[in-house]
């Protein structure tokens, strides 16, 4: 069976829009399974060269002590975009949630 290129280029782009990248950073121990007190989606520019959005988690919470997870999200619909767009719009999602 031969493939044609444009099929093969789609099929590239179909498995590098699929993945998808998460940090997570867990403040306390064991699972906490509480809903996101906050979920937001940040826009970046260019990559994000030169930019930065911050979330005052504490703030967020109503205290630090408050904090159980932060997470960034780049989901498969994100990395998508940012592919379509040549890395001009870069998307991405924040999560933090409280006790």
């Amino acid at each position: 069976m031969h493939l044609k290129i444009p099929a093969l280029i789609l099929a590239s782009l179909m498995l590098l829009a699929s993945g998808c990248a998460v940090q997570r950073f867990d403040l306390v121990d064991g699972q906490v399974k509480n809903s996101p007190s906050l979920d937001d989606s940040q826009t970046f520019w260019v990559g994000g060269i030169g930019q930065s959005t911050e979330i005052d988690a504490a703030n967020v919470c109503g205290g630090s002590a408050r904090v159980v997870s932060i997470e960034t999200q780049q989901t498969g619909g994100d990395v998508a975009l940012t592919l379509i767009t040549l890395g001009i719009y870069s998307p991405r999602h924040i999560r933090v949630t409280c006790k």
